[in-house]
């Protein structure tokens, strides 16, 4: 944890900024020139360094690069991370929403007052976000934005179904010096200054792709085959996920996942983890442990302590095999839960 400052990352040890090299540090160039500073959510990455680059990839060609305003897409990551329950990315996102100028949105959305967000398309885009995990509902299936606008939401609300929760695992509640209630909104406008050059700076469409080489789009994101950039992003993210999956968690628990996965239709699942332990309850010791991890980081992420993760590391004491299977499950709903949104007719 650095001196003053209430962010640590749990559980792995990042690679610092004078230490990268290869292909780490040529991510770590582009997210301090794009992004604005060396964050933890893309830091926590670094001890996989494909992973680290294929995250940055999908988040950078969708939320940071291309023609959609940046205050809507940061509108969008904030509310999605409002119903994953990530107070992390809630307090982040609404400070880049700060540093775009849409103070008064930042604030209803801090508050969930989003009948307060004056602008009509902004409000109806939120509401879209807030309705990615409910499959089928109205909204969804007649979305508030244009054809040619689909990827880059679709694709923010699908990273940010990502990254809330390898956030919720790994990182404290806040980004912020301190989580006092009183101190939030002083340091929220603090920090958005900082940011606002960097939201400024030109940021050219396809930047990030050359970190990666070409992939096939799996056809579960087809949602991005109208925009080549976003789907470039998304299918070298997508093959890197599928192949730190198939190196940290047996067949069997990938395959436990997934069927979890494809019955879950965006509900809470509570405190009880009487659904995980009936799930597993046929797995030798160590799939117990790596399945359970998967299992509760992909649809509770909330209810993964250090417990479950030290069980984990029992058998997979790495660093980057904590880190991929994390990924991989994270990933696993993010996609599922991108099958269900829409680009207009």
């Amino acid at each position: 944890m650095r001196k003053g400052v209430f962010t640590v990352i749990k559980y792995i040890q990042p690679v610092k900024a004078e230490s990268a090299d290869g292909l780490v540090a040529q991510v770590y160039t582009q997210i301090k020139q794009d992004f604005g500073a060396l964050v933890e959510p893309f830091t926590l990455h670094s001890p996989s360094p494909k992973l680290l680059a294929g995250a940055w990839i999908a988040c950078r060609e969708s939320e940071l690069a291309g023609n959609v305003r940046r205050d809507i897409k940061e509108a969008v990551a904030a509310t999605v991370s409002t119903i994953n329950q990530c107070p992390y990315c809630i307090d982040a996102h609404t400070i880049m929403l700060n540093a775009t100028g849409k103070r008064s949105v930042a604030h209803a959305i801090s508050n969930e007052n989003y009948n307060n967000i004056s602008d009509p398309k902004m409000r109806e885009v939120v509401k879209w976000a807030l309705a990615t995990r409910s499959p089928g509902s109205e909204i969804l299936l007649a979305p508030p934005f244009s054809q040619s606008d689909a990827p880059e939401i679709i694709g923010t609300a699908v990273f940010f179904h990502y990254i809330d929760r390898m956030v919720s695992v790994l990182l404290s509640e806040t980004p912020l010096p301190s989580n006092r209630h009183w101190l939030k909104n002083t340091l929220k406008l603090t920090a958005s200054i900082f940011f606002s050059r960097a939201i400024r700076r030109s940021k050219p469409l396809g930047n990030s792709l050359k970190l990666l080489p070409e992939a096939n789009l799996p056809t579960d994101l087809n949602w991005a085959k109208t925009n080549p950039t976003i789907a470039g992003a998304f299918a070298r993210f997508a093959a890197i996920i599928d192949e730190v999956g198939t190196h940290s968690l047996p067949e069997k628990v990938r395959n436990c996942v997934q069927k979890n996965v494809q019955a879950w239709n965006g509900e809470n699942s509570g405190l009880s983890q009487q659904w995980v332990e009936q799930a597993i309850s046929e797995f030798d010791d160590a799939s117990k442990t790596a399945a359970r991890l998967s299992l509760l980081t992909s649809l509770a992420p909330y209810q993964v302590d250090e417990g479950i993760v030290l069980a984990f590391r029992r058998y997979s004491p790495e660093d980057d095999k904590l880190l991929r299977a994390l990924a991989w499950a994270s990933f696993t709903v993010a996609r599922r839960i991108g099958t269900w949104l829409y680009a207009p007719e």
